[in-house]
């Protein structure tokens, strides 16, 4: 497994005009980046989790922040951050078994976590991979930490959460759908 800074640094290769990877490079040379009780910022590990056929993405209706989310959440120390990503993705939705799409960083986002109870304002530097999975043959168990958890198809996403990156992803996921379609077509055609 690659170190978060190469990977970090990939994405920031990969992606030239997302500026906040720049910012994650600077957290990561900070002590305590990856536990929750630090509030000058921390990293997260978040699943976008989409069907075979990339038509349906498996989200969460947060209870804490009161939105439909992907899956995903605190590092508790652990630095292999894709490993939280599926760690959080088993347990927020019961199913235990994902493909990982890539072992690079799918999206990243720095958003601003709203005080609550006895915790700050904050801010979580997210790390999100791209996972599959197949909403026929496994079934969802809600955990405690969300209203709902459900298969919403793509075109719906944006409707849920208008939030700028979860319009990135569903434009990637869209990307890619598109990209297969062409490669497949091209191979039929031949």
């Amino acid at each position: 497994m690659k170190s978060l800074k190469q990977l970090i640094k990939n994405y920031i290769h990969n992606n030239p005009k997302e500026n906040s990877a720049h910012d994650m490079l600077n957290l990561l040379k900070t002590d305590g980046c990856f536990l929750k009780n630090n509030y000058d910022g921390h990293f997260t590990g978040s699943a976008w989790i989409i069907s075979p056929e990339k038509d349906k993405i498996l989200m969460t209706h947060h209870k804490k922040l009161g939105m439909w989310l992907q899956l995903g959440g605190h590092a508790d120390g652990e630095k292999d951050l894709l490993k939280v990503a599926l760690r959080e993705a088993k347990e927020e939705s019961g199913i235990q078994h994902f493909n990982i799409l890539r072992d690079e960083i799918f999206d990243l986002d720095i958003h601003k976590i709203p005080k609550q109870m006895n915790q700050p304002s904050h801010k979580h530097y997210d790390i999100r991979f791209l996972l599959e999975t197949d909403p026929v043959f496994n079934e969802i168990s809600v955990s405690d930490e969300s209203y709902d958890v459900a298969w919403i198809p793509i075109d719906d996403v944006i409707g849920l959460n208008p939030e700028n990156s979860i319009k990135r992803m569903v434009e990637k996921t869209l990307a890619i759908k598109n990209l297969q379609l062409y490669s497949f077509s091209e191979k039929k055609d031949r």
